[in-house]
């Protein structure tokens, strides 16, 4: 047994966990780097806590993984621990025995990574197995659970005749929701065969009552921290909504000690159904450290979060500043102690604070108030119902085909949403741009001016102007860098929404608007100079790159 331990807690090169491949974007395997740098971060903060004492020499901290997969997080605390606790507890066998037995603990989220996690762990996929180094355990789950749950169906309206036990038929609902976690009952109310994936963390009303039938104990946990699923098919199977924020939430009313969890970013600007996640997120001073990956490939190699990924810890008993850290391309740029809740969003890089506070300082009327709603002609992107020529009584629509943007003719007639907005000149802004975290960034391109009179698709938002030469001052301050910069800071994809624009500001109509004169409007310094440019891309006449 002592032998079996040591080998499977002594280092491995190369590490098998860094090898496995992603089941999908929703569910991200955590690589043993990002796991360690998380825990790194729970140790520290429990020293500092703890008069500089250490949590791997704890015999009596319990720990969560409430969603593992690899069972990553899982596999180095007991390595952590088994190190640490060396002293006190001088027997390998019995070091490890105790470890897994009462501090250690997990939940699979599906059926295949329970056993991959057990293997991690217990180096077998059974915990009572001869081949197990915990040695002790009952049953072949140990201390990392897993069930078949089942989501709980409600708001259906279509129905099919079924037969009960009895051979007696009923109606059976067919298109409702889980009211746990919104996930389609079309997409996943599915044979035993299959995974629901119906997450036993978040399917239950009382998460700590959930937990002592799991465990068998009323288990107050110390530290929870892990990596959770990230979405899941929405109520009408058409898009996939989030549902980490629940999983946070779920682990708040657990009151551990320490909290962390690597999720995605859109919480900080944008999300379906996030709003009050951002609010209760941004407003808790528990919240003492946040780093911030804009480009999720740097946390999760190969893997394509839009919005990028972060990590952050939650400080149950010590309440007070967020440690906020930026990293790009490797490097931290900065790193700063701040209030996440001084804007309704949260301004990802601290360095731009100071512009905003000037720009928001002025109180001038936005550029939101002024600009189209999403969809302002009632015509959707895909909308091809449209000649390629001119014909008599058409006007131009600014539309998008095949990737190509495009201008067709279409009967005034056929527009009944906002005719009144017709008869105006326009400057056109595309609903979708750049989200490269290549920089500098154009963040906005392809914009342009529409003739009086004109409409266009949702593939647009647009400025209308009483004039062409208003749409031409228009135009030219859309165009700068300064316009661009504090669009940027609200966007957090590719799309940009009308709510994107909320801190650009109003100007006069009677001038053309360039970066200096911004610059100088609103006081900005070399400095602050120096770092909008460094994030925004001039846009140049002529360009096709400009034009994407």
């Amino acid at each position: 047994m002592v032998e079996k331990a040591a080998f499977s807690l002594r280092g491995r090169n190369p590490d098998v966990l860094t090898c496995i491949a992603n089941l999908s974007n929703d569910e991200v395997f955590t690589p043993p780097e990002l796991a360690n740098r998380m825990l790194d971060i729970v140790a520290e903060s429990w020293a500092a806590s703890n008069g500089g004492a250490s949590i791997w020499a704890d015999s009596t901290v319990r720990f969560l993984d409430p969603f593992t997969k690899s069972g990553v997080f899982l596999r180095e605390i007991t390595r952590r621990l088994t190190e640490g606790l060396a002293n006190e507890i001088p027997d390998l066998q019995e070091r490890v025995a105790h470890v897994l037995t009462t501090q250690v603990f997990g939940i699979g989220i599906t059926y295949l990574t329970s056993l991959l996690a057990r293997r991690s762990v217990y180096c077998s996929k059974s915990a009572n197995s001869p081949h197990s180094i915990a040695g002790s355990f009952a049953t072949e789950e140990g201390n990392i659970w897993f069930e078949r749950t089942e989501h709980t169906w409600v708001g259906g309206t279509q129905w099919v005749l079924m037969s009960d036990e009895n051979g007696q038929q009923t109606k059976k609902f067919i298109d409702g929701r889980c009211k746990y976690c919104g996930a389609s009952q079309t997409s996943l109310d599915r044979g035993a065969e299959l995974e629901t994936h119906a997450y036993a963390f978040i399917h239950t009303d009382d998460i700590k009552a959930r937990l002592a039938e799991l465990f068998g104990d009323e288990m107050q946990f110390d530290i929870i921290i892990g990596n959770p699923p990230y979405q899941i098919g929405s109520a009408g199977g058409t898009r996939d909504v989030p549902i980490y924020q629940r999983f946070v939430e779920q682990a708040k009313k657990l009151e551990p000690r320490f909290l962390s969890m690597v999720i995605p970013s859109r919480w900080m600007a944008a999300g379906l159904g996030l709003s009050d996640f951002r609010a209760a997120m941004l407003g808790d001073p528990r919240i003492r450290k946040l780093v911030d990956y804009p480009d999720s490939s740097e946390l999760f190699p190969g893997v394509k979060l839009m919005g990028g990924a972060c990590y952050f810890l939650w400080d149950r008993d010590s309440p007070g500043l967020c440690e906020t850290t930026l990293v790009r391309a490797g490097q931290e740029l900065e790193t700063v102690e701040r209030h996440l809740d001084e804007f309704d969003i949260l301004v990802r890089d601290s360095r731009a604070l100071a512009i905003l506070r000037k720009v928001r300082d002025r109180q001038e009327p936005s550029m939101f108030d002024v600009l189209s709603a999403d969809k302002e002609f009632g015509l959707t992107s895909n909308f091809a119902d449209y000649k390629a020529d001119l014909f008599p009584s058409a006007i131009p629509l600014y539309a998008y085909q095949r990737g190509q943007r495009l201008v067709g003719w279409i009967a005034r007639n056929k527009i009944t949403k906002s005719a009144h907005l017709i008869d105006t000149w326009k400057v056109l802004i595309p609903a979708a741009g750049f989200e490269s975290q290549i920089f500098p960034t154009l963040v906005l391109s392809s914009i342009r001016r529409a003739p009086n009179p004109s409409a266009c698709t949702q593939t647009y938002l647009f400025l209308a102007a009483s004039s062409e030469a208003e749409a031409d001052y228009m135009e030219s301050y859309v165009k700068t860098r300064f316009f661009r910069f504090l669009v940027w800071l609200r966007k957090v994809s590719q799309h940009a929404t009308r709510s994107t624009y909320a801190w650009v500001p109003q100007q006069t109509w009677d001038q053309h608007w360039t970066d200096a004169a911004l610059y100088e409007k609103y006081g900005i310094t070399d400095d602050e100079q120096a770092l909008i440019e460094s994030i925004i891309r001039p846009l140049r006449a002529g360009h096709a790159e400009d034009d994407e």
